[in-house]
């Protein structure tokens, strides 16, 4: 059953419990009828492509056939920037957008999919089947409970990670690695999705991060298994086009990648973070985009809950680094899976 929120009277399903729809829904504010006017401005002026995708960054075509549809980077960056309450630091670096045809960014049902592009480099596949990601995960839950207790007595809710909704695995012939992941936010019936789909090229990874809600999992699990064989990279920039000695190779396989996409603290522990520091800039956008983005957008693009919405940016990291302002993490927290910066 739909539940209604204030904000613009839209609905947005969580998996809850089901209960009768009010009879009268109070008068909206000014304030909310504004941001209403300016989503639908916004969706009328917004020109959604099908069909093949040229993305000249990341040296790829994105074939989405009319499945699918896709924002462009200035479209994007108003979904995130003004529609998603985001900084807009947070849509720098983002190629575009991608929903279910017939969906927009306000469907309670619909999931979105943030395209950006890291060029990291050549990943190399070695350690693919060698990688224990039952490890990792154990890595990410460590300290939650102290994490979880530190949180209440900030006056915010609990965040449980459940577990992999997908785990890691990694195609081989079209070089693309896939995992979800099942968060719980606070005393929510259903968990949310997050779902990865990392894409290998000659150059650097193209990333499409997914969000929703668990009882969406087999949807977006389709369209994840469909995005994974849906990008080609130009000639040239094929993960097969390597040219060893010449081209940078990533300082990271594919354990590393998963552990930088899984969040910075299990990172360190991979020894992924030191890199990122490195790299003074965006090493994997998504790690920061949709846990803070995606729980605002389904917690409080339509809810007035200011602790929710708080609470989703104590779960940001920077979009930007610099080695020299970014702080060490102490080997003591090593274990803790959060994502903000102290």
């Amino acid at each position: 059953m739909k539940r209604y929120w204030s904000a613009v009277g839209a609905v947005l399903l969580l998996g809850v419990t089901a209960t009768a729809v009010p009879a009268q829904q109070p008068a909206p504010t000014a304030e909310q009828r504004a941001y209403e006017a300016k989503v639908k401005d916004m969706l009328q002026r917004q020109q959604p492509q099908t069909g093949d995708i040229a993305l000249p960054e990341a040296k790829a075509t994105l074939h989405l056939g009319k499945d699918y549809y896709y924002l462009d980077a200035k479209a994007a960056r108003e979904v995130i920037v003004d529609a998603w309450g985001n900084p807009a630091a947070q849509a720098d670096g983002v190629l575009g957008l991608v929903f279910p045809a017939g969906k927009t960014f306000l469907d309670d049902d619909a999931w979105g999919a943030v395209i950006t592009y890291d060029q990291s480099g050549y990943v190399k596949d070695d350690d693919a089947a060698s990688t224990d990601f039952d490890a990792l995960m154990s890595d990410m839950k460590s300290g939650e409970e102290e994490r979880n207790k530190e949180r209440s007595e900030a006056g915010y809710p609990p965040v449980h990670l459940v577990g992999w909704a997908e785990r890691p695995a990694y195609d081989r012939a079209h070089h693309s690695v896939i995992w979800a992941r099942d968060i719980r936010f606070g005393d929510a019936a259903e968990g949310t999705l997050n779902y990865d789909v990392r894409l290998l090229g000659r150059f650097g990874v193209l990333s499409l991060n997914m969000i929703s809600t668990m009882s969406h999992l087999p949807e977006v699990k389709a369209a994840a298994a469909k995005f994974g064989g849906s990008v080609t990279f130009d000639q040239g920039a094929r993960y097969a086009d390597f040219v060893p000695d010449v081209d940078k190779v990533a300082e990271y396989g594919i354990g590393g990648l998963v552990a930088a996409g899984a969040g910075l603290l299990a990172a360190k522990k991979l020894g992924v973070l030191a890199l990122m520091l490195a790299f003074g800039k965006k090493l994997l956008i998504p790690i920061i985009l949709f846990f803070g983005v995606a729980w605002r957008w389904i917690k409080g693009k339509f809810g007035g809950n200011k602790a929710a919405q708080e609470e989703a940016y104590a779960y940001e990291a920077p979009v930007e680094s610099d080695a020299e302002t970014v702080p060490e993490v102490p080997a003591e927290e090593d274990s803790r899976p959060k994502l903000s910066k102290d």
